[in-house]
């Protein structure tokens, strides 16, 4: 597997105990929709989260959350509908970011809740 995949996976893996240990239920993980991907699905409370994971080595092109785009966004929507609609959920939903820079093995995380508002 390519190193980035592979340092993906790790931060989602940072990702999942992060939200576990905050009291998060974790629903999904890598849910796909044709050719879309939702990092982690999750309950908090009453309300499902749909988490969307970035890490990096470093900020030095930005910070990670900054990748989350228009485009992303529409895509992860989209994604969000079809995980309802399939699941047959009627249950308030909200978008997060989990920005996960690592630095010398040691992950700064930056969790962004409510990152931005769906277009229902």
């Amino acid at each position: 597997m390519a190193e980035h995949i592979d340092f993906g996976k790790q931060g989602e893996e940072i990702a999942v105990k992060y939200l576990m240990d905050k009291g998060y239920e974790i629903l999904e993980r890598n849910w796909r929709n044709r050719h879309q991907e939702i990092d982690i699905i999750a309950k908090d409370g009453k309300e499902l989260v749909i988490v969307e994971v970035k890490t990096r080595k470093s900020s030095n092109y930005g910070e990670p959350d900054l990748a989350v785009n228009k485009q992303k966004q529409r895509r992860l929507i989209y994604a969000a509908n079809a995980y309802l609609f399939r699941n047959k959920l009627d249950i308030d939903t909200r978008f997060d970011i989990i920005s996960i820079i690592v630095n010398n093995g040691k992950p700064v995380i930056d969790h962004i809740e409510d990152a931005f508002l769906p277009h229902w």
